[in-house]
């Protein structure tokens, strides 16, 4: 124990928890939103290894999406289709709550359409997707209720001066936020109702009795009756037996454009690339898939290969011929799995877990992270 810390310090900010949190991500603070509004009483308390959240909640490139049709097909490779359309109701009834628990106006949502970006050298793959808008209106509309969400709208590949592209698919409810403002107005929230968020508070070590619960931190020891683990890629420290990997998603932004085109969300390769506008600039990321293994880890930082192929993309597609200056670089770590649908359950005696985003932790956050506050409750 610490012992610079004060009785009063003891007492009010280390022990006496009902249920603590160990991440501050969309999830974390999600969880703790809902278990504060459902029993006001309950002591919560969350803590976050970083000086900001450690994961991709605020370095992600704030996509309100459900996903492509290139990124449906892929999945649907994998899973079967009644699974996948579990898991894009999840993704849409997540994004509605979320805009239900911040207002879209505290999170900048703006329904600017999303488009799926085809290359000319991708002519086969692209009218194989084309093909299937169909099939996906028609399945996803049991979930979303709109007829009409998938079409081909190559008109627009002049509207947003693209180079190189063919084939353009939108999908008309796909939108985009301000990730940033989106978690303060979720920090504040939880805050608002009593929440403790203690920042560079790394977790060491779990310790289960009985009757209580000891989380170990760089900070000092915290006491609770319950807690969750809200930190997806980063889980593998205390459980390695759960299946999640890390994916680090590394991503740019350009400095303002004057006249800039591009308006909306835009995927491309599979979903491996994406890009949008934001404050008359363009924010790049993706290129994982360049080599999966490179980008497998917890590391923050960015590499040659990638950024090399986000410029190109950059120069060659979104802005061919145009001479701007790459303002920022940085990097966010999502967690991935060999299954489409995130891990919420129960791991051990009072202890929970809502993890394995897959890359969606926009989309479906404030719902997971209310499930797993769900499951608490209700244990």
């Amino acid at each position: 124990m610490n012992s610079n810390f004060s009785y009063w310090e003891q007492t009010s900010f280390l022990s006496g928890y009902d249920v603590l949190i160990v991440g501050s991500g969309i999830v974390g603070l999600s969880a703790a939103l809902h278990l504060k509004q459902t029993q006001p009483k309950l002591k919560v308390g969350v803590l976050e290894a970083g000086f900001l959240p450690a994961g991709a909640s605020t370095k992600n490139a704030g996509f309100a999406c459900f996903g492509s049709i290139s990124e449906i097909i892929d999945e649907l490779e994998n899973t079967t289709e009644e699974e996948l359309l579990k898991v894009v109701e999840m993704r849409w009834k997540g994004l509605e709550k979320l805009r239900s628990n911040l207002g879209e106006h505290g999170i900048d949502f703006k329904q600017w359409n999303g488009y799926e970006i085809f290359k000319d050298r991708d002519v086969n793959f692209a009218s194989q997707c084309v093909d299937q808008i169909s099939y996906f209106n028609q399945l996803f509309a049991q979930v979303i209720g709109k007829p009409d969400i998938y079409s081909v709208s190559n008109e627009k590949i002049v509207d947003f001066g693209l180079n190189r592209i063919q084939t353009i698919i939108k999908n008309k409810y796909e939108a985009q936020i301000d990730t940033g403002k989106m978690m303060r107005a979720l920090l504040s929230k939880v805050q608002g109702l009593g929440v403790a968020v203690f920042n560079n508070c790394y977790v060491k070590k779990i310790c289960n009795n009985s009757t209580e619960i000891t989380l170990q931190t760089s900070q000092g020891d915290f006491r609770t009756k319950k807690i969750i683990l809200a930190t997806n890629a980063f889980t593998s420290a205390f459980y390695p037996d759960l299946n999640i990997l890390p994916g680090r998603g590394q991503v740019l932004i350009t400095e303002p454009i004057e006249g800039l085109k591009i308006k909306g969300t835009f995927h491309y390769d599979h979903g491996y690339y994406y890009f949008r506008n934001i404050n008359n600039r363009i924010l790049l990321g993706g290129g994982r898939n360049l080599d999966f293994k490179a980008e497998e880890t917890i590391e923050s930082g960015i590499t040659n290969p990638v950024q090399s192929a986000l410029e190109e993309l950059l120069f060659d597609v979104i802005l061919p011929k145009q001479k701007v200056k790459i303002e920022q670089r940085w990097s966010g770590v999502m967690g991935f799995g060999d299954k489409l649908s995130p891990i919420i359950k129960q791991i051990k005696p009072n202890i929970f877990c809502s993890i394995r985003c897959n890359g969606m932790g926009v989309a479906i956050g404030s719902l997971v992270g209310e499930q797993v506050a769900n499951l608490v409750l209700n244990s």
